[in-house]
């Protein structure tokens, strides 16, 4: 693995706390003195610090290519519970989709430790840190939405169509007691549901806060997913 790769894996796990050089080293799976060494380059860019052993990231890192999830970053657990969780369903060689949702958003730290995998996505921000990340992006391009910097409409699921993927994920506003998933953008869900179509596995990303609720436009039944991933 290069050291650009490398660095926004450094990027990544300094980012949720300090870690002394030993954990990173576990964590990343390479050498200590391998680590050493790519520390007195992330030094030399000014994005840590180091004190005690203990290697800290910059508050306000100077580098523009610091991942868009770190400069907007949100201190929401529960999100990053379930990115954890749905990376298990993730191996080497998978083509996955994502939505715009920023529950998906928080999945792409995670497919940094995967080999040779294709994002498929139709959201702005997702697109532009997953090719930050290093991993091969197609996004579908359309007509974007300021809320959430999604692009839907014709063009977009035109381009989506076209392809197919090993698993989706996917968010949502609600899921009713009864199983029912739904939000209350149509657009947004009709995108969804062509993820959902030419993917062989599709996985609901869904917070706790979510259960025991339904909005305008139903996108599918929770019978028609492989699985729901939440928080708890």
């Amino acid at each position: 693995m290069s050291i650009y790769n490398r660095e926004n894996q450094y990027i990544n796990l300094l980012a949720q706390k300090p870690h002394s050089v030993k954990e990173l080293s576990q964590k990343l799976f390479i050498s200590e003195p391998t680590v050493r060494r790519d520390i007195i380059l992330l030094l030399e860019k000014n994005l840590v610090t180091r004190k005690r052993g203990i290697i800290t990231l910059k508050t306000n890192p100077p580098d523009q290519r610091i991942p868009l999830f770190i400069r907007h970053f949100e201190q929401n657990q529960s999100k990053q519970i379930i990115a954890q969780k749905a990376s298990l369903h993730i191996k080497d060689g998978y083509v996955i989709m994502l939505d715009a949702s920023t529950t998906a958003f928080h999945l792409l730290p995670h497919l940094t430790q995967f080999k040779n995998i294709l994002v498929i996505t139709n959201g702005g921000k997702t697109a532009l840190e997953s090719a930050s990340l290093g991993i091969k992006t197609i996004c579908t391009g359309g007509e974007m939405t300021l809320e959430s910097f999604s692009y839907v409409g014709s063009d977009a699921e035109k381009t989506l169509m076209r392809y197919n993927a090993d698993v989706a994920f996917f968010s949502c506003r609600g899921v009713s007691d009864d199983g029912i998933v739904s939000d209350n953008s149509i657009l947004e869900n009709s995108m969804r549901r062509i993820m959902i179509k030419n993917s062989k596995k599709s996985y609901l990303l869904c917070d706790t806060s979510k259960f025991g609720k339904i909005y305008l436009n139903t996108l599918c039944h929770s019978d028609e997913i492989e699985k729901i991933i939440s928080n708890k």
